[in-house]
């Protein structure tokens, strides 16, 4: 019809599958001898697979194409269907909803790592791995508030956190931090370009022959040796 807009037209159940399919189905729910409503419903979900881009996804699931022509049918739809027929129920009951995870994190700029990390720290016994446990800790706290947050942190908040994490277990001395500079050190390295192995500068192409074998050209030369 010329001129007619799609808010006069039939409403699409299933948009995906497009308007000539809803007006098929709703042919095939007309025909009343049920084997032939039947191979009409077969043939379709046939033409589906060839015709909507939708049908890509569910080749993996055929019961789901079947699912969906009830859907289009508005569940009034008697054919012998070869899964189990859908329930309006389930299919339209409306999901659970999802709970989002509850971590109290103390810091949440140190994130949920440190914190575990913390915990496996503070059952060492020997005083030795407990400082050096801490200060690799404290580089750590560092590095990532330094990564979010674009900024430094100051010694002094992260040497009382740590204490505040381990709930007392984990003590460093502010001096000492400040003094050999103990929480700087993995924050450097990590912007320390790589040098290659075995030392010196490895810019010779020619590998382990820094020069020609005879050395027949040498243009620096003098002219007395020449």
């Amino acid at each position: 019809m010329i001129g007619e807009y799609n808010t006069s037209r039939e409403h699409i159940i299933l948009k995906e599958y497009g308007r000539n399919v809803q007006k098929l189905v709703n042919y095939i729910r007309t025909v009343p001898d049920k084997g032939k409503r039947t191979e009409l419903a077969i043939t379709l979900i046939e033409l589906i697979k060839q015709l909507a881009p939708v049908a890509k996804e569910a080749q993996e699931n055929p019961q789901r194409m079947w699912d969906d022509l009830y859907i289009m049918a508005d569940f009034n739809l008697d054919v012998d269907n070869p899964f189990t027929t859908p329930d309006r129920t389930i299919l339209f009951k409306k999901p659970r909803k999802m709970e989002y995870p509850k971590n109290d994190v103390r810091f949440r700029h140190y994130g949920k790592n440190i914190e575990k990390l913390v915990k496996e720290a503070v059952k060492k016994e020997d005083p030795k791995e407990l400082e050096e446990a801490a200060i690799y800790l404290g580089k750590l706290m560092k590095t990532f508030y330094s990564a979010w947050n674009k900024e430094t942190l100051d010694d002094s908040v992260i040497v009382k956190d740590l204490t505040i994490l381990s709930q007392g277990k984990l003590v460093l001395s502010l001096d000492k931090v400040r003094e050999e500079n103990l929480f700087e050190k993995l924050y450097r390295e990590q912007r320390k370009p790589s040098r290659p192995q075995g030392g010196g500068d490895n810019r010779n192409p020619r590998g382990n022959r820094p020069f020609n074998k005879k050395n027949r050209h040498n243009p620096h030369r003098r002219r007395d040796q020449q």
